[in-house]
């Protein structure tokens, strides 16, 4: 299932926020059921998310208003991350499915406020990218026509 997956991911980059050692080295950590979770789409997610964090949040940034991006709870901004890593990367995968996952996992690992602020900023990067995304997103991915 894609959301334990994320999940896997997420509790592996969050341990990444607080440490210079590989994503890997994080993994001794977790018990032999998180690990099954470790699959080619959890790894192309860590994978892409280091790559290009740093582009990402220059992305981010331009969409949260009224509040410092360093004060964004650190759950919040991976979370953030993945979904803009997995409408660019996974072409495979609605955006409306991104978002709602990352709502979801909000509300289970960050505070009640959080899928509100993550829905807001979502909501803005897709509306931005959505005629660049047009290209990108293929089969099940393809941006519905509700949203045009």
């Amino acid at each position: 299932m894609r959301r334990n997956e994320r999940e896997f991911a997420l509790k592996i980059l969050f341990a990444c926020e607080f440490s210079d050692e590989s994503w890997e080295t994080h993994k001794n950590l977790f018990s032999p059921k998180d690990l099954k979770h470790e699959t080619d789409f959890s790894k192309n997610i860590i994978s892409y998310y280091l790559t290009h964090k740093e582009k990402v949040d220059e992305n981010l940034i331009k969409h949260i208003k009224n509040w410092d991006y360093t004060r964004v709870a650190i759950i919040d901004k991976i979370l953030l991350r993945i979904s803009v890593i997995e409408f660019l990367y996974f072409p495979e995968i609605p955006p409306e499915a991104t978002i709602n996952e990352a709502l979801e996992m909000a509300k289970k690992y960050s505070t009640p406020q959080s899928s509100n602020f993550i829905n807001g900023v979502l909501d803005s990067v897709f509306k931005e990218m959505k005629e660049s995304l047009k290209d990108i997103k293929t089969g099940r991915g393809k941006i519905s026509k509700i949203l045009n």
